[in-house]
């Protein structure tokens, strides 16, 4: 049986909003019930596991009952940081359980059906799957400052050479289960970078541009667009 768990914990700071990003709507239904609605879309049999602060569950509950939500799903408590969140999220998952979890961005709403079947799929044999997609920008990279009179020195960098990481991030569940038991550190930056501490390999496949991260202003208006 396949896991999807979904972490949806923002607070909204960056959107300049009291509400919380997750709930804010797009295309007249809240980001994160748009999110829900897609994995149920690739799977009817797809287990989802959700995971919303405490603070915020009454009012996710209260969006539920106003826009008829039905898709089902398990509940867990946001932790202090991603990663025990995620944590949360793996403990409503049965020990001896064998397949395949995923762990999502609730503000992200748009990844492709495409992207994530070849996410599961993949790793059904890869064990660790990110989808990624190429740099287009020129990077430059920050570098310690070599005189007092210079701002900052930094050096253009190879950008094909540089993927930028979407969610899903697909895992055997045996994987991530022991990869969550390590000990907590601030190199964490997302599920991949846990596992790969925990000395497993990441396979790459190729995400979708529209799969973005919901956190601004500007990215709501993005948002409408694509809806």
């Amino acid at each position: 049986m396949d896991y999807i768990i979904i972490v949806a914990g923002g607070k909204g700071l960056r959107m300049g909003s009291d509400i919380p990003k997750q709930f804010l709507p797009i295309g007249g239904k809240p980001v994160l019930m748009r999110t829900l609605e897609r994995f149920r879309e690739y799977s009817a049999d797809l287990q989802i596991i959700l995971v919303l602060p405490e603070a915020q569950q009454d009012y996710w509950h209260g969006l539920c009952e106003q826009y008829h939500f039905d898709v089902e799903y398990q509940l867990a408590n946001g932790g202090q940081t991603r990663f025990h969140s995620v944590q949360n999220g793996l403990a409503l998952v049965p020990d001896d359980a064998e397949g395949v979890v995923g762990v999502h961005d609730g503000v992200r709403p748009f990844p492709s059906i495409k992207v994530i079947r070849n996410c599961y799929e993949t790793a059904r044999t890869a064990k660790a799957v990110i989808p990624v997609i190429p740099v287009v920008e020129t990077v430059r990279h920050l570098m310690t400052q070599k005189e007092p009179s210079l701002l900052c020195y930094s050096a253009t960098v190879p950008r094909d050479e540089y993927r930028l990481v979407q969610t899903p991030q697909t895992f055997d569940i045996q994987l991530l289960k022991a990869a969550n038991r390590q000990p907590y550190n601030d190199g964490f930056t997302d599920d991949a970078s846990v596992v790969e501490a925990y000395g497993h390999a990441i396979t790459l496949v190729e995400g979708n541009r529209e799969n973005i991260k919901i956190t601004t202003p500007y990215d709501l208006k993005i948002a409408e667009v694509l809806i």
